[in-house]
């Protein structure tokens, strides 16, 4: 297969797949099993078509995130400046256990069977805390405090088992902590990033950027696949949880894994 057309594959499924909770990494993981990319050049692409969902969340929220000084008073920059503070609270968990524990975490549990069974017990989870009846006691990001911005930071940090998703994790532990769908998903998108930007820069330096003029292309492709389709992605799960939740993506999340452990199976009978 072409490697413009893997590239631009890979780009929809990171689009796809990284703000909604069902594991991006996990998805590529197993897509990689059969659209390979060259040993030396998938880890740099998988990094920058991250990269351009990054951007897509920056661009989508500009209005929250950087709100224009000419039309935006100093309370409500203050306001910005706050949220800012609590995401980088947030973060501090991810980065700190991540510098510690990562390249350990990638050594041992990147690998199909640890993603289909962190793919079902994520998908148990959302529909067993969906099913709760109870209401939501924080229903805008500006209400959440320091102390849960923390809190949902080091939960985020069960996404570094592959097949958990980050957005899955951050969601969830914000909906334990009495927030509402609405606003578990748009601080987990505001959480993504300086979390995938630090995990990008990482993985940028250790790669460095030795690249020939047709991976640069190749790369150019993911990326700018993946800011357009992790942008509409966005736009539709906003508007999805004001009638719906997160069930269906609960129930995704274990076929996939079942789908998984079956195919694993056949591949390697005991």
């Amino acid at each position: 297969m072409d490697v413009i057309l893997i590239a631009i594959i890979l780009g929809i499924i990171e689009g796809l797949t990284e703000f909604l909770p069902v594991s991006s990494t996990g998805h590529l993981i197993l897509f990689n099993q059969f659209l390979e990319l060259p040993d030396h050049f998938e880890v740099m692409f998988n990094v920058v078509i991250q990269l351009g969902a990054i951007l897509s969340v920056v661009v989508y929220f500009r209005d929250k995130l950087f709100p224009r000084k000419s039309s935006s008073g100093a309370a409500e920059r203050a306001q910005v400046r706050e949220l800012w503070k609590k995401i980088f609270a947030g973060v501090m968990p991810a980065i700190i256990i991540g510098a510690i524990l990562g390249e350990h975490i990638e050594t041992k549990l990147f690998n199909p069977w640890v993603v289909s069974a962190a793919l079902m017990v994520g998908g148990v989870l959302l529909i067993i805390i969906e099913g709760r009846k109870k209401s939501a006691s924080i229903s805008e990001v500006a209400a959440i405090s320091y102390g849960t911005a923390i809190a949902i930071g080091f939960i985020q940090c069960l996404a570094m088992i592959p097949g958990t998703s980050r957005s899955a994790a951050t969601i969830i532990g914000a909906m334990l902590l009495g927030c509402s769908r609405v606003v578990a998903a748009e601080f987990s998108f505001f959480l993504a990033i300086p979390t995938m930007a630090a995990a990008s820069a990482y993985q940028i330096i250790k790669t460095g950027f030795k690249l020939s003029a047709n991976e640069w292309l190749v790369l150019l492709a993911g990326f700018v696949t993946s800011f357009l389709v992790a942008w509409a992605v966005i736009a539709f799960l906003m508007h999805y949880l004001r009638r719906n939740d997160f069930r269906p993506f609960g129930y995704y999340r274990i076929a996939l894994g079942l789908i998984v452990l079956a195919v694993l199976a056949l591949n390697n009978p005991l």
